[in-house]
C-alpha cells in the first residue's frame, strides 16, 4: 500500500491509522497546491480529486479519508479500530467520522484558503467554536473516546482536526474534554511516529 499524504492535513488520520494496525505501506507526499507528488508525478492522474488523502493499494486507488479510515480498520479486525458492521456502535463511528467531515473539517476551510478575509476567519472561528462545543458534549461524560474506552478511527480524524485548532489561533482551553482528549491521542505511540514522519514533531 501507498498513502499519498499532505503533511498534517486530514491524511494524517489515515497514516495514523496505518500504523495503529502495523501495516506496510510506503508514504509520498503531495504538493496539493502544484497537484504533483514528491516524485514528480501528476497527483490528478492518481486522484483526479486532487486534495488528500489517496491510498494505492495494488491496482485500486481509495479516496476520501473516512472510506480510507474505514478499510483500514476492516482489514486488520484485530486493531479494533472500528466496532462490527451491521451494529449500532459502527453507526455511531459512521455518525461521528461524517460529522468530523461534514462539520468540523468543513469548518476550518476559510483557515487554509489565501483569499480568506478577516471578517471570514472571525466567522470561521464561530463555526469552529460550535462545533467544538458539541463535541465537548459527547466528551463530558468523561469518556476516553469518541466511543467509550476504545480508540477507533474517528478519534484518529477528530485528533487531526481538532489540533488545528493550535494553528490558527483558537485556544482549545475553552473546550476542557476535547482538549485532553487532544492530549489523551498526541501520546498514543502511532501518532507520535506519524506526526514524527511528517515532519511535524521531532523525534
Amino acid at each position: 500500500m501507498k498513502l499519498f499524504y499532505k503533511a498534517g492535513a486530514c491524511s494524517l488520520a489515515s497514516h495514523i491509522a496505518l500504523r495503529e494496525v502495523g501495516a506496510e505501506f510506503q508514504l509520498e507526499a503531495v504538493d496539493t497546491q502544484r497537484k504533483m507528488t514528491e516524485t514528480g508525478t501528476d497527483y490528478r492522474s492518481i486522484n483526479p480529486k486532487g486534495y488528500v488523502p489517496a491510498l494505492v493499494i495494488g491496482s485500486d486507488v481509495l479516496t476520501e479519508g473516512a472510506a480510507i479510515l474505514q478499510f483500514i480498520a476492516d482489514t486488520h479486525p484485530l486493531s479494533n479500530l472500528a466496532p462490527d458492521v451491521g451494529t449500532i456502535p459502527r453507526a455511531r463511528l459512521q455518525e461521528h467520522l461524517n460529522y468530523v467531515a461534514s462539520e468540523l473539517h468543513k469548518a476550518f476551510g476559510p483557515f487554509f484558503r489565501d483569499d480568506t478575509t478577516e471578517k471570514q476567519k472571525e466567522y470561521a472561528a464561530h463555526a469552529v467554536a460550535t462545533k467544538f462545543d458539541y463535541i465537548e458534549t459527547l466528551l463530558s461524560d468523561d469518556r476516553s473516546y469518541l466511543l467509550g474506552d476504545g480508540f477507533t478511527v474517528a478519534d484518529a480524524y477528530l485528533f487531526v482536526v481538532a489540533n488545528w485548532a493550535n494553528f490558527v489561533g483558537i485556544d482549545l482551553k475553552s473546550w476542557p474534554y476535547l482538549a485532553s482528549f487532544v492530549e489523551r491521542v498526541a501520546a498514543r505511540p502511532a501518532v507520535q511516529d506519524a506526526m514524527v514522519a511528517e515532519g511535524l514533531t521531532e523525534q
